[in-house]
């Protein structure tokens, strides 16, 4: 407990406060301390090269500068998108072509005369063995 509060017993003892150290004594600054507090930045915007005026006019065109910067970007999205889509309408166009040229040989196998004939065959149609003759019809027959 604390020595100087032991004769004050009734009263309520709170947390002590606490010390604080005292504060070092400050070095003198060296040459890149002093150039790293005057930043760039900071003599920029302290030292008057850019004032609120000129920043304020500078404003209009920042934001003519920000709103091309979303253009380019959104048509470099659309650009993507297009490429994108195109490579996909290649791809099923050459999926098309494919089983066009599929499709049309299958139909030039069945429609051989005698690819034709086994299917007409369970009909009971059956193909020609001598040539076929020709009707002669006179003029004053008609």
């Amino acid at each position: 407990m604390n020595r100087f509060r032991e004769d004050i017993e009734e009263e309520e003892i709170g947390p002590e406060p606490e010390l604080k150290a005292a504060p070092a004594p400050k070095k003198p600054r060296t040459a890149e301390e002093k150039m790293d507090s005057n930043s760039f930045i900071s003599k920029l915007f302290n030292d008057g090269l850019v004032s609120k005026e000129a920043a304020t006019d500078a404003l209009p065109f920042l934001c003519f500068l920000a709103f091309l910067g979303m253009i380019y970007i959104a048509n470099s999205h659309f650009a993507v998108n297009n490429v994108r889509r195109i490579d996909k309408l290649n791809k099923d166009v050459k999926e098309l072509r494919w089983e066009y040229k599929s499709l049309k040989a299958d139909l030039m196998f069945r429609s051989k005369l005698t690819e034709v004939a086994k299917k007409v065959d369970t009909l009971g149609i059956k193909e020609l063995i001598e040539p076929p003759k020709k009707i002669i019809v006179k003029s004053d027959e008609y």
